[in-house]
């Protein structure tokens, strides 16, 4: 059986939603950041979450919810710096599910298929919804030494453009795999009475 780590990355600065967007609420009342935790915990007994070392906000509010907290020194850097803390964590993973924090819609069946395809033994796997390759995406132990090593801005990016005839696309009907939150108007209006 594979040993696969989530790896969700909650580094970011949140510059252009205006302040920590991982704290915003959703409609249902859960944070943006606990949301994305949450669905990677439903399929995924190991999660490790990059945060940057002074969110001390994030870091309280996912104190509760049995994942490990990797405060990244680089986060500063970018996407590139907080993935390669991720990998360190959890270097002895046989694989990497990677999602983004800001991703809180995508659905439980679709990381189970992604996580099962790496299960299966894909090397690289990816989720598609209608011709649209989205989040998360995973990556197996024999991409360490690149993930390790990645440039500081692009995440990883760069991998998966070098090998991308080795990536394992998953159909999906999910939208939630192209739904980030970046702006204020990406988070659900609220209910109105």
């Amino acid at each position: 059986m594979q040993r696969i780590t989530g790896i969700l990355l909650a580094a970011g600065s949140g510059t252009r939603f205006g302040g920590n967007k991982l704290l915003a609420s959703l409609d249902n009342g859960v944070a943006v950041g606990v949301q994305s935790v949450r669905q990677l915990r439903s399929v995924l007994e190991e999660v490790v979450v990059v945060i940057r070392p002074a969110d001390a906000d994030l870091q309280r509010l996912l104190a509760g919810e049995s994942v490990i907290l990797v405060p990244c020194p680089r986060a500063h850097e970018g996407m590139g710096a907080s993935l390669a803390c991720g990998i360190a964590a959890a270097h002895a993973a046989d694989a990497w599910l990677i999602a983004l924090a800001d991703m809180p819609y995508i659905s439980t069946p679709t990381l189970q298929q992604l996580a099962g395809a790496l299960q299966a033994g894909r090397e690289l796997v990816a989720p598609v919804y209608s011709g649209q390759r989205g989040h998360p995406v995973g990556f197996s132990s024999d991409y360490r030494t690149e993930l390790l090593a990645l440039p500081k801005t692009g995440g990883a990016r760069s991998v998966l453009t070098r090998y991308e005839n080795r990536i394992t696309l998953v159909a999906t009907n999910d939208p939630g795999i192209l739904h980030d939150i970046d702006e204020q108007s990406d988070l659900p209006s609220p209910a109105t009475s």
